[in-house]
């Protein structure tokens, strides 16, 4: 980190307390399971799950509405079945736009903090609204089999040949983006699951354009044509997908970079191009922006424009900008919030991090808005991260318990969690490191009545 972040940082840091001795957790005691919490809160019945049955529910209802309780989808009007389509991909392609989500967390967030903490617990999961993209767009894909379907049968009369065609290749495409962002699959075939999912999008919207400009052009005359597309809704819908899609990428640039490697395992990257993020914000980049996009946790400095990056060896990607160093690389898009923006919902929390996850815990706790208890757990802090960040973190918060992995090897962060928890009188847990220990935290503390956060790896 730079001399800046620990001057503003010391200035008003109070004097750091005594070293404790090394904490023995198999005396930390936690609290039983609650019955309810302990199915309710499982991952499985996470808010993204209910989120996307939700969705289906939604689509179930408007079938049997539609259809006068018969569910004859192969009786109503293409149209319909169109709509159907193309309302479900609407909002599932909107529901992840940078400005959306960005507005969603700001309406979420507004709750005051004297409010019952249920609700406000409730309004922390709001990072969990991809459930609804997932939901729609896997709605709208059975909603256009059957339109496919229907259109190769030929129960829709006077429909151009081409057509049947057109939305066979396209349901072809739309099934193989849901098959690679299977999690198993996304997980095992990353590379596949990005390229399915960036030119299997575009290829979408473009067959939705001419699939809706052929099925108008045969269903008025050539001098209706216009004023029938200016007021069809399926070409409004499409408009509006389209600028959703495009709109980060109309901020496509190339920046300069500097990179500072305290270690082999981990990299402070420093950009200054006129943008100073928010805290709790992600900015993705690329080397590549064609085919790869990897977001990472923004880190504004206090007192100076830009902001910096933590990026530690997690794979192939990270670990080649580790080892190359580029001196510039591809930003698109605004600065996106993330789940550490919920911390204002509550009086006070405990961070819990490991490794390079003390990026996106690192502005918030500079930032001190809301008072807080720092857990991080990570190989030898000081060599793998370097001086300045670990004096950075003493500096804002001098009780924070830094547990070295190469000395004491890995913690059972749930009952590290519990106890900060339980010791500083805190509302919350905010989670962030891999999906196992993020899942095993938040589930460990919200199966006992803790409301617990951590990001979710959703497709």
């Amino acid at each position: 980190m730079t001399a800046s972040l620990s001057k503003t940082a010391l200035q008003y840091a109070p004097k750091a307390p005594p070293q404790k001795k090394h904490i023995d957790l198999s005396r930390i005691k936690m609290p039983q399971q609650h019955p309810w919490h302990k199915w309710a809160r499982h991952p499985k019945v996470m808010p993204y799950n209910r989120l996307a049955v939700l969705m289906t529910a939604f689509n179930i209802g408007a079938l049997y509405w539609l259809t006068n309780g018969g569910w004859r989808i192969d009786q109503l009007p293409m149209e319909t079945v169109l709509n159907g389509t193309l309302v479900n991909f609407t909002i599932a392609i909107l529901i992840r736009q940078q400005y959306v989500v960005n507005a969603l967390f700001a309406i979420a967030t507004s709750m005051p903090t004297h409010w019952p903490l249920k609700w406000r617990w409730a309004m922390g999961k709001v990072y969990h609204f991809g459930g609804i993209h997932v939901g729609g767009f896997f709605c709208g894909t059975l909603w256009y089999a059957a339109f496919t379907v229907f259109s190769l049968l030929g129960s829709y009369a006077a429909l151009p040949s081409s057509i049947p065609i057109l939305a066979s290749v396209h349901l072809s495409i739309l099934t193989l983006m849901i098959i690679l962002a299977l999690p198993d699959l996304r997980a095992k075939y990353h590379d596949q699951f990005e390229f399915s999912a960036r030119f299997g999008s575009w290829a979408s919207v473009l067959l939705f354009w001419a699939q809706t400009l052929i099925l108008s052009a045969a269903a008025h005359p050539v001098s209706e044509l216009p004023s029938a597309l200016a007021t069809s809704p399926q070409v409004w819908a499409l408009a509006a997908v389209t600028l959703s899609i495009l709109a980060p990428w109309l901020r496509l640039r190339k920046v300069e970079v500097t990179i500072h490697k305290p270690s082999n395992h981990a990299v402070i990257a420093d950009f200054n191009y006129g943008v100073t993020p928010f805290a709790g914000s992600s900015t993705d980049l690329s080397l590549n922006p064609l085919f790869e996009w990897h977001a990472f946790a923004n880190i504004p400095l206090p007192g100076r424009e830009g902001f910096q990056l933590a990026i530690s060896r997690a794979g192939d990607w990270t670990g080649a900008f580790i080892d190359n160093q580029p001196r510039k690389v591809w930003v698109k898009g605004i600065p996106t919030a993330g789940v550490g923006n919920i911390e204002t919902l509550f009086k006070k929390v405990v961070w819990i991090a490991t490794g390079s996850g003390i990026g996106p815990c690192l502005p918030h706790l500079v930032a001190q808005g809301v008072p807080a208890k720092l857990v991080w757990a990570t190989r030898n802090p000081r060599k793998t991260y370097g001086d300045e960040l670990v004096n950075d973190i003493k500096a804002a918060h001098p009780d924070a318990l830094i547990w070295d992995t190469d000395t004491h090897g890995k913690p059972d962060l749930a009952r590290l969690a519990y106890l900060a928890y339980r010791d500083t009188g805190a509302e919350a847990v905010i989670c962030i490191s891999n999906k196992k220990v993020t899942w095993n935290v938040v589930y460990e503390l919200e199966s006992r009545g803790i409301p617990a956060f951590g990001a979710i790896w959703d497709s």
